[in-house]
């Protein structure tokens, strides 16, 4: 296991971004015009270094990583802050986004819990 963290808030707003296939992460100092944006969670070490091939989890819910943005893993542990797109992609957009193959997106709830493997 490379990565485990939990939802602890949900921002008001989050269902903002369903549409456009983005999931973002933040620890407790997101800034207030985001944080209504955001599903909050602690700010935790990642064990070794995130690749394309692994596993991104949401409680029983895989999705394959296609690509990773070179500071998406420094403000994952940084600041608990990281984009989730669920698109796809193999080739990256934005430097601090996750890519994910392209599924349904999780529903996400307090307590959900993300891993990374």
């Amino acid at each position: 296991m490379k990565y485990t963290n939990k939802v602890k808030a949900i921002g008001a707003n989050v269902d903002d971004f369903k549409g456009t296939g983005l999931l973002v992460l933040f620890g407790d100092n997101a800034p207030d015009t985001l944080k209504d944006f955001c599903y909050t969670i602690d700010v935790l070490p990642v064990d070794g270094t995130i690749e394309a091939g692994m596993t991104l989890s949401f409680d029983d819910n895989d999705y394959k990583i296609t690509a990773i943005g070179d500071e998406a893993q420094r403000t994952l542990e940084g600041l608990g802050h990281c984009t989730i797109c669920f698109n796809g992609a193999t080739e990256v957009e934005l430097p601090g986004t996750i890519y994910v193959e392209a599924k349904p997106m999780p529903e996400v709830q307090i307590g959900t819990v993300i891993k990374i493997s």
